[in-house]
């Protein structure tokens, strides 16, 4: 019997998909690179996330990027973020889903060890694989940065790239 209920709860943990109550797990992977004569710019990120589902449709979690920036001819740097995240999602179909992330919070670039606040919106589609396992996809959406460096000026940029950029990512719910 202890077996049997064993494997219906692994039977439902497995089979939840967004659903009030459960985890998020996931997060994206970018790359660009751009090259205009003999200058070559190559940008790599990796953003995870974790977020709880609190609400039919509804996710808030944490966030955080690694990215990497290489110049020919400058220094490599590097940008950390970490925030939080507020998620809307709205199914499609079984398949699909659109949803959109606005996430908030602290930023630090190695490149005069600059630091400030971020903030973005980004719309995207989740394609369900296999019980809440799927694949995400963004090309760009709204951000907002706020920079402030040692022996630099305050940097502030509003930045409007949708259809610009492409990132892939992954996800997993887990039902609690």
């Amino acid at each position: 019997m202890k077996k049997l209920l064993l494997a219906v709860a692994l039977l439902v943990v497995t089979i939840a998909s967004a659903q009030k109550g459960s985890m998020l797990l996931g997060g994206n992977v970018g790359f660009t690179s751009e090259k205009i004569d003999d200058l070559k710019t190559e940008n790599f990120e990796f953003s995870p996330k974790v977020g709880y589902q609190f609400a039919d449709k509804w996710t808030a979690g944490v966030e955080g990027s690694i990215m990497t920036l290489k110049t020919t001819g400058f220094e490599k740097s590097e940008k950390y973020t970490i925030g939080g995240f507020l998620r809307y999602a709205t199914p499609l179909s079984e398949l699909f889903s659109v949803y959109a992330d606005l996430g908030a919070g602290y930023q630090n670039t190695s490149l005069n060890n600059a630091k400030g606040m971020y903030a973005s919106l980004t719309p995207a589609l989740f394609i369900n694989m296999k019980r809440g396992f799927g694949l995400n996809f963004s090309i760009g959406g709204l951000r907002y940065d706020n920079l402030d460096g040692k022996n630099d000026p305050r940097q502030e940029r509003i930045g409007f790239d949708f259809g610009k950029t492409f990132n892939i990512g992954i996800s997993k719910n887990f039902g609690l």
